[in-house]
């Protein structure tokens, strides 16, 4: 019979220590670092949470999948879908969400939780409006938590393939932008030969 981990000191104890990096990334707002990653990212997986349980939905766009309203919130117009609507219903209901920006071509992924609200703002479904067709509301994401994912998990499957993707911050800038002195180059010139050493 398989014995479940049900206790988080015991959880913690099969794992090491996070390293600094992985602490100082996270900001409770958009550094000029992670603005660069939205505005690249057409793609998404939206994850909402409701009576029922979790729901995770993709939402792509021709262009970035979310606007930037300021550095704490941001605006992704609800296209056209099956009409389910079971995103939008935990969003009415709960609120809490978490997205996933993917770029094509690169390894790192931006995750950003916070809460999320629906309006149906005749200005604001104009922003969005392409070939004459507006969005029928627009979810505003109010972040809490902003930081890049590790890039091992796309690596290690191949998403990507020889796909490059467009030129980005690095995660050494990122991480300097998040705490001032941080050896940025160093950080970066490390990662690829420890990540090699530790991809399983």
């Amino acid at each position: 019979m398989t014995d479940y981990i049900k206790d988080i000191s015991a959880l913690e104890s099969l794992y090491g220590t996070p390293g600094e990096a992985s602490l100082i990334k996270v900001t409770d707002h958009l550094l000029p670092a992670y603005r660069d990653w939205v505005l690249a990212s057409k793609f998404c997986v939206l994850t909402t949470v409701g009576p029922e349980g979790t729901d995770g939905s993709p939402r792509g766009d021709d262009e970035p999948v979310c606007g930037i309203l300021d550095d704490k919130t941001l605006a992704m117009p609800d296209w056209r879908g099956n009409n389910r609507l079971d995103s939008l219903r935990n969003i009415v209901r709960d609120g809490r969400v978490s997205i996933m920006l993917m770029v094509p071509g690169n390894s790192n992924v931006l995750r950003i939780n916070g809460t999320a609200q629906l309006t149906a703002d005749p200005d604001l479904r104009a922003s969005f409006e392409k070939s004459g067709k507006q969005p029928t509301t627009v979810i505003i994401l109010n972040i809490q938590q902003v930081y890049t994912q590790c890039a091992r998990a796309i690596i290690r499957a191949g998403l990507w393939g020889d796909q490059t993707g467009p030129d980005l911050p690095s995660i050494g800038t990122a991480l300097a932008q998040a705490k001032a002195g941080f050896d940025a180059a160093g950080y970066d010139a490390d990662w690829a030969p420890r990540a090699a050493k530790t991809m399983w």
